[in-house]
Order: C-alpha cells, then structure tokens, then sequence
C-alpha cells in the first residue's frame, strides 16, 4: 500500500512538472522554431556591429548602450504568394505578444503606413529582454529581440534619439531595412 502511494505522488510530481515547464509558446520558441523556414529571414547583430559613435553619448544612453549584448531579427518578407502565410504567421506573433508576461511600453503607426509595438519582459529597472515589432500589409512584418543585463526600459528609450542620427549603412544593421525595401 505504501510503495502505491509513492509511486502515485512521484506520478503526480512527475506531471506537474511537465506541465509547469509548458508555459506556452514563446517569443524566444517562435524565433528559433521559424528563422530557417521559407519566407522568413532572420539576423543576430551583436551591439559592436552597429557601429554607434559612443562619444555622442550622455551617460545614461552610455550605459543603456553598454547593458545590450545582442540583437535578434526575424523578419518575413509578404509577396504574393504568401499573403495567407503571412496572416497565420502575424495572427501568431500577435498571439504571443498578448502575454501579459510581455507588458507593453508603447505603440504607434496606422493601418496605411504599418504599426509597431514596444514590448518587454521584466521589470522597467530590470529588462530581461526588449521586443520591437513592426508590420505593413504591404511589406511583412520583422520582430527585434534586444538582449543584455540590467537594461531599463527608460535608459533604452533615451538611445532611440541617437540611433536615429546613426548612419547603418556600413554596419550588418542595414540587412534588417533592406529586407523591407
């Protein structure tokens, strides 16, 4: 009787814990599980190939700077012939990204010229990862991963006036706007 009870609870543990390690599908899942398939181009830019004058930058951007390691892209071009690809690719993106696990910093756009979204995880002092997502109907739509250590939302926010100064015409970022041209 007493080896029955045992072998039910370490059953019971046994499934909980497979079920505690489903949390469902994942930015990082849908990254990984699409950036070879047809349609979809994917880039991972470490920050030193961005090649940002860090000069020209105050002393919270600096360190907003310095706490990025990484950026992953995932891009998928629309043509004509995965116009419905493309709906089921963006329904599940936008699936995903209504976790409440990925809080919302901002968004903007239209329904002409396309939308984006800012997204992150973890807390606003203590970013564990920052999503940009952007989609045209008449273009596709790229999602970019920012990862690093102690990043904070605020801080990463204030490089967004320098990026926009930054010429990424010689850096590997160029590849993530040519694929929309």
């Amino acid at each position: 009787m007493t080896s029955s009870i045992n072998k039910v609870i370490a059953l019971m543990v046994l499934v909980a814990t497979f079920i505690s390690c489903d949390q469902g599908p994942s930015l990082q899942t849908y990254y990984v599980d699409h950036e070879l398939k047809p349609g979809f181009t994917s880039i991972d830019i470490p920050t030193s190939l961005l090649n940002i004058d860090e000069t020209t930058l105050n002393e919270e951007q600096k360190e907003a700077y310095e706490s990025v390691d990484k950026l992953n892209m995932l891009g998928f071009v629309i043509n004509e012939e995965n116009k419905d690809q493309y709906e089921a690719e963006l329904d599940k993106v936008s699936e995903i990204l209504n976790d409440p696990k990925y809080e919302e910093l901002m968004r903007g756009g239209s329904p002409d010229t396309g939308k984006f979204i800012v997204k992150f995880i973890g807390e606003e002092d203590n970013v564990d990862e920052l999503i940009l997502f952007g989609s045209a109907t008449d273009k596709g739509f790229a999602i970019v991963r920012i990862l690093g250590d102690d990043m904070s939302a605020n801080k990463l926010m204030t490089l967004s006036s320098t990026l926009k100064s930054t010429d990424f015409s010689s850096s590997q970022f160029s590849k993530i706007t040519d694929i929309f041209q």
